[in-house]
């Protein structure tokens, strides 16, 4: 991805968790809090569906440039609404043919939940993937088919490793604002955060609350 990119508070959107409120409107609050990265996220929602999803959430950004719009898993939609990036999992298409399908100016994140994941994902040509979501650090019911937690242990090591390929990583899976320093202080760089704010009854505050969080756990994270 060629334009900066600021994944300290990564908010990906659950269409439910945010009834009876818009998921745009959930988002645009949560912008006002401090989140600096969305990722449209709908996992039942028609193809149709996601791309006016995906709309109305860039519309609830537009005002807010330096905050990127990345589609969950569908590429096709990520294209049509001229989102910033795409991310997939291990279990959709290819990162390698995703990259040459977007081309090499947006955003491509991809799912790591073990060591052997991010060999792969670090076995690639340079360039093909931007970042990687590690996870999940802990179980989450947002993601009930989600790989067995990696804890704070796991997700520090593969931290590292990535940080050491000059990877970005972020962190995911039942982080709250209470465990928020803690995985901050892994070193990874950002954290991905679900019904934290899509089901808090104050987004902006949710949001605020986390990024204070994170810088916390920044200060307390061990020079590496």
């Amino acid at each position: 991805m060629t334009r900066p990119f600021d994944p300290t508070l990564y908010l990906v959107t659950d269409t439910e968790l945010c009834r009876p409120r818009a998921v745009a409107d959930v988002v645009r609050a949560a912008v006002a809090g401090g989140v600096t990265a969305v990722q449209v996220r709908d996992k039942v929602a028609s193809r149709r569906d996601l791309l006016a999803l995906t709309r109305a959430v860039q519309a609830a950004v537009a005002d807010a440039p330096h905050v990127p719009v990345v589609v969950n898993d569908a590429v096709d939609v990520a294209l049509l609404a001229g989102a910033d990036g795409v991310h997939v999992g291990q279990d959709d298409l290819p990162a390698g043919e995703v990259r040459a399908l977007i081309g090499p100016d947006r955003l491509l994140g991809l799912s790591v939940t073990s060591s052997a994941e991010l060999a792969a994902a670090l076995a690639l040509p340079p360039g093909t993937v931007d970042l990687v979501g590690l996870g999940p650090v802990w179980g989450t019911p947002t993601k009930p088919d989600a790989a067995s937690p990696l804890g704070l242990a796991g997700i520090r090591d593969l931290a590292g490793a990535a940080r050491a390929r000059n990877l970005t990583a972020v962190a995911i899976g039942g982080i709250g604002a209470a465990r928020a320093a803690e995985v901050a202080a892994t070193g990874v760089a950002g954290i991905c955060i679900v019904s934290a704010v899509c089901a808090a009854a104050d987004p902006a505050g949710a949001a605020a609350q986390l990024r204070s969080e994170i810088t916390l756990g920044r200060v307390a994270e061990p020079a590496s």
